[in-house]
């Protein structure tokens, strides 16, 4: 592969190389690298453009859809099927959603782009019936087990269960092996008319192990870097201790189905997170996610930013990271889900905004008064 530049860093527990291939883009525009305390791999990629571990303006993310979306085919054989991966690309995966299926269907209110997330969070439907599709292994993650549900409402169901085309989405592939374990729990599960795969990502470094290992179908692989990458492990490190943040249980605050944005499939969500929040022109703004529930908060990011205020986006996460290189650094505070496990908010000083929107899909009650007070948050909750 021919490349024109490496980019390294050196961790507790080895050193990460990335040898990227030919591109006009500047990579350290895109992606840093962090530790992670995770005893099964101990480095991640930090993407710059995602919103997710550095806060990020949303006319840069917008950038980012847009960009990933035009390289994917406008005549993929419909239905489409699109499924951003729990909690990291959610987002991105909405955000390609939106802009792929503008670019595929235009101004049209009628869509075949179904946009479905994996999840940690069991989902019920009005009957308390929790309906689940299927669930994949994401082996090296802090949290490894993700939970596909069933659409409940019929258009919906019929577009994702005749689906002819498959997207997926996720903020890099290093080995390419979720990508690989979700395809094949998808069509074990009953997903067989598919007739084209594409997996989409910010940074791909599988070097096409996705099209190497599934040949039963085209495979098109695409994304903004490409590269490959190594790792020098150093075997005598002492390993971290991970935090226990695997739990795929319902918590003490359950989901609403009423207020789905992708968990159970959609081909549109609206923007009517925050309706009344006013902001003055050139305002600082921080505007906060949390967990997997960061698309409304993005489209509120989005709006507030249009009318004048500059605006940045990230979220909250389960994902336990060390301080250094990309991590600068970070407040600990219970996951508001009710599940008793510890979540993350990396890279924001409160100093720097006028004013801070925390933004939830569960009740004022269920987030950490600590974190609102060391932020100075306004809450947001999502009720419609």
């Amino acid at each position: 592969m021919p490349s024109t530049s490496r980019l390294s860093a050196a961790l507790k527990r080895g050193t990460i190389h990335v040898d990227l291939a030919a591109t006009p883009l500047n990579p350290c525009d895109f992606f840093d690298f962090a530790e992670r305390r995770n005893p099964k791999r101990a480095f991640l990629f930090v993407s710059k453009v995602l919103g997710r571990h550095i806060p990020v303006k949303p006319a840069l993310m917008e950038h980012s859809y847009q960009a990933l979306a035009a390289k994917i085919p406008t005549d993929l054989p419909s239905p489409v099927l699109m499924i951003g991966m729990a909690e990291t690309a959610v987002g991105l995966g909405a955000g390609v959603h939106r802009a792929y299926s503008q670019q595929r269907n235009g101004d049209s209110s009628i869509s075949d782009v179904v946009y479905l997330v994996s999840t940690r969070h069991p989902v019920g439907d009005e009957a308390g019936n929790a309906p689940l599709f299927t669930h994949f292994e994401e082996e090296h993650s802090h949290a490894s087990n993700h939970l596909i549900h069933l659409p409940t409402q019929p258009e919906i169901r019929k577009l994702m269960l005749q689906a002819r085309s498959l997207v997926l989405v996720d903020d890099e592939a290093s080995t390419g092996n979720t990508f690989i374990n979700l395809f094949r729990a998808l069509t074990q599960a009953g997903l067989n008319q598919l007739e084209q795969l594409v997996t989409c990502t910010l940074t791909d470094w599988s070097a096409g192990a996705v099209s190497r290992t599934i040949t039963q179908l085209p495979v098109q692989e695409v994304s903004l870097l490409q590269g490959r990458y190594s790792f020098e492990e150093d075997l005598q490190a002492p390993l971290p201790e991970m935090p226990d943040v695997a739990t795929t249980a319902a918590g003490a605050w359950p989901i609403n189905p009423a207020q789905d944005w992708g968990r159970l499939g959609v081909t549109h969500v609206a923007d009517n997170l925050g309706a009344d929040i006013k902001v003055q022109a050139g305002e600082r703004i921080l505007v906060l996610g949390t967990g997997e529930f960061v698309w409304r908060p993005f489209l509120l990011a989005e709006r507030l930013e249009k009318a004048g205020a500059k605006v940045h986006f990230s979220s909250t996460s389960r994902s336990p990271i060390a301080l250094g290189h990309a991590i600068k650094s970070a407040f600990y505070f219970t996951d508001n889900y009710g599940l008793g496990i510890p979540n993350y908010l990396y890279n924001v000083d409160p100093s720097e905004y006028n004013r801070i929107f925390l933004c939830a899909e569960t009740p004022a009650a269920s987030l950490s008064e600590a974190l609102i007070n060391q932020l100075g948050a306004e809450v947001v909750i999502d009720g419609c």
